[in-house]
């Protein structure tokens, strides 16, 4: 089997809707212990207007953080980018892999964004051939590839025209994100071969959400349909705020957790993982949705695993 890696993204889609906001003090405590924990990519935040997301106001002053301080671990750090004044931004501060993407759904498109989602899509793919031309990492999203909350299904055949742009521009690594959580496990192996089939070669990343209890199970037939580069967010945090119906990502300790029980990455931190989401439900005086941090791993009462 190939390697799996984790890209956390609490501290951008985890955060992003909730009302209280995180001192930057906080973000770096919660940041410094997943990058312990031997999570592959931190998403520290997204360069966008702070009066539209006020949690992504400080997302410079983190990366200058870590850049002045050494990272703690491999893990490598980076950021949610919706247009060139975000990328220009990200360039001037450490990103080192630059998360961009746009929507196979019209109206999701121009909630996000403002434009229609094939002059959407062509922007992302000529700003990622600017970082690439840089020398930064990329990662290109569609989003909402499995169905949108206001125009329901939404056509594989969108979904593989902007995959294609994104081929085309140099990009790599790909990525289907079920921003609704409207996925079902069949679409997501279909879709996934689909995607695979337009280049053997290209890294394929998934993007759950668990609106509808289905994202582990998704996360599952992604990675049966060669899934690499798994999405989640810690405590099950998240949504995005301009759909209809907002919900958690699929928690980061669920998956470690349920992949460490097939045998894979036993070797990244669950404990870690479990103490920073405790925390995160402290901190906003919540339960949060995510299960291993209220159980425990399963090891805690077999004593071995």
């Amino acid at each position: 089997m190939k390697k799996i890696y984790f890209q956390e993204v609490g501290l951008r889609d985890g955060i992003q809707v909730e009302a209280s906001l995180v001192p930057l003090e906080i973000k770096i405590k919660w940041a410094t212990e997943l990058i312990g924990s031997g999570i592959d990519q931190i998403q520290l935040g997204a360069f966008v207007r702070a009066d539209k997301v006020p949690q992504m106001a400080d997302t410079e002053e983190l990366f200058r953080h870590f850049g002045r301080g050494g990272k703690p671990g491999a893990a490598e750090l980076s950021a949610l980018v919706l247009n060139e004044k975000g990328l220009e931004r990200g360039m001037k501060c450490g990103v080192e892999v630059f998360c961009m993407g746009s929507s196979a759904s019209e109206t999701h498109s121009r909630e996000n964004t403002g434009m229609g989602s094939d002059e959407a899509a062509l922007r992302i793919a000529a700003m990622a051939k600017e970082a690439l031309k840089a020398g930064k990492k990329v990662r290109a999203s569609v989003q909402s590839a499995f169905g949108c909350g206001h125009e329901g299904p939404v056509p594989a055949e969108k979904v593989l025209t902007i995959v294609k742009k994104y081929l085309e521009a140099g990009v790599r690594n790909v990525g289907l994100s079920d921003t609704a959580g409207h996925a079902n496990p069949h679409q997501v192996g279909q879709l996934f071969q689909a995607v695979a089939e337009l280049d053997p070669a290209a890294e394929l990343s998934c993007h759950f959400h668990n609106a509808y209890a289905l994202g582990l199970t998704n996360c599952c037939f992604a990675l049966a349909a060669g899934v690499t580069y798994f999405e989640t967010s810690f405590g099950g945090l998240g949504g995005c705020p301009f759909i209809k119906l907002p919900s958690g990502n699929v928690c980061t300790e669920d998956l470690v957790h349920t992949f460490q029980r097939m045998g894979i990455r036993k070797d990244v931190k669950l404990e870690t993982i479990i103490a920073v989401a405790r925390d995160a439900a402290a901190f906003f005086k919540r339960e949060l949705p995510g299960t291993i941090m209220k159980t425990g791993s399963i090891v805690d009462f077999k004593g071995e695993e």
